[in-house]
């Protein structure tokens, strides 16, 4: 067991984004202080709370860091684990650098999950073009071959539908290994966000269905419309990586659900994750509040929802040719990060629409219910 952090006492949060910036606010809500590790003087949490600038593997600010704050977390997965190492000899962290070093590399991160009897596409390393080639012929084609690590929102991936791919991928991806998996035909993509106390406590939220476009997630729809089954699946799924990992914090899953009604695991992120902004204002606690909590060591509530909802990502550049048209729609509820440079696929905010229970839209309704985002 951890004592609950006082209120009055500060969180530290490695990393500066958008993701930092809603952590603080949910902190702030809970009477503790936020101090970020950014690069980004003028960045979406530097905006809201204290700052320290600086790298995340420069030794002098992460002793003025951690010298400033009672606990630290951290909000995205690209910081050094080793800096982390050195966050945690001075004060705890949560989750543990071992999980964030699980997240970072995608052969650890699922052999974790096949070790913990869950199952993903079929996977081999890849550390030089001979052990592609034979992996294609073990795989087949189509097939998909990533990075191991530094990869999201479609970075450090390529799909391999001919034979021809090969050399083509293998030239641009980097660094090195890379991992193959198998290309799978999957119905839907899902994701579940569970909070994990330190007493192994668990707080699930519902599955949420996820739509990409170029790569990006572009909607989120609360819950996700599939049975109870699957749904009661998904959470057990989500509730025993974060038991595996031993994690203290907040756990994002990423599944597949396939043609032949099987889960998936594809991604894990222990952190808050854009598939859960829609938790702000459908849920009375939100993905946000959790992560605080867990990391405070303070109770976790159900991870319930008092509505349904749409999330849609407000990406650069070109939202703001309709930012006024959002304001003036009813409805829907903004949020912008405080970004300044709309940069093409960048993530400059989100929009939610809540619904009764049980009044989200189908498939062929989204697009009328967000009207000007549609």
């Amino acid at each position: 067991m951890i004592a609950p952090l006082p209120p009055g006492s500060t969180i530290g949060i490695v990393g500066g984004g958008q993701l930092g910036r809603m952590s603080a606010m949910a902190a702030a809500r809970l009477g503790y202080k936020c101090r970020v590790l950014t690069l980004e003087p003028d960045g979406p949490a530097a905006q809201i709370c204290a700052a320290t600038i600086g790298a995340y593997d420069d030794p002098a600010a992460l002793r003025a860091f951690a010298d400033a704050v009672d606990v630290i977390t951290f909000e995205f997965e690209n910081i050094s684990a080793t800096g982390l190492d050195f966050l945690a000899s001075v004060r705890p962290v949560r989750p543990a650098p071992a999980v964030l070093r699980v997240s970072q590399d995608r052969v650890t991160e699922k052999s974790l999950i096949n070790a913990a009897g869950i199952g993903t596409a079929y996977w081999l390393p890849v550390s030089d073009f001979v052990d592609l080639e034979r992996g294609v012929a073990q795989l087949g084609l189509p097939a998909v071959l990533k990075t191991t690590r530094l990869g999201y929102d479609g970075r450090g991936q390529m799909v391999l539908r001919t034979a021809e791919d090969l050399a083509v991928a293998w030239e641009r991806l980097s660094p090195r290994p890379l991992i193959l998996e198998s290309f799978v035909d999957f119905a839907c993509e899902i994701s579940v966000i569970v909070a994990r106390g330190a007493d192994g406590a668990l707080a699930v939220f519902d599955p949420v269905e996820n739509r990409h476009r170029d790569h990006i997630l572009d909607l989120t729809l609360a819950p996700a419309q599939v049975s109870e089954t699957v749904a009661a699946e998904a959470r057990d799924v989500a509730g025993r990586l974060a038991n595996a990992l031993q994690l203290v914090g907040l756990l994002a899953v990423e599944m597949f659900l396939d043609a032949e009604g099987a889960l998936l695991v594809n991604e894990l992120a222990p952190r808050p994750h854009n598939s859960g902004h829609w938790t702000i204002d459908a849920c009375p606690v939100s993905q946000f509040d959790m992560h605080i909590r867990a990391v405070a060591g303070l109770p976790l509530p159900p991870a319930v929802r008092h509505a349904d909802a749409v999330m849609k990502n407000l990406v650069g550049p070109g939202f703001q040719d309709i930012w006024q048209d959002i304001l003036a729609s009813p409805g829907l509820i903004p949020h912008l990060y405080g970004k300044a440079d709309a940069r093409h696929g960048r993530k400059m905010g989100h929009v939610t629409r809540l619904f009764p229970r049980g009044a989200l839209p189908g498939a062929f309704g989204v697009k009328d219910a967000l009207g000007v985002l549609g």
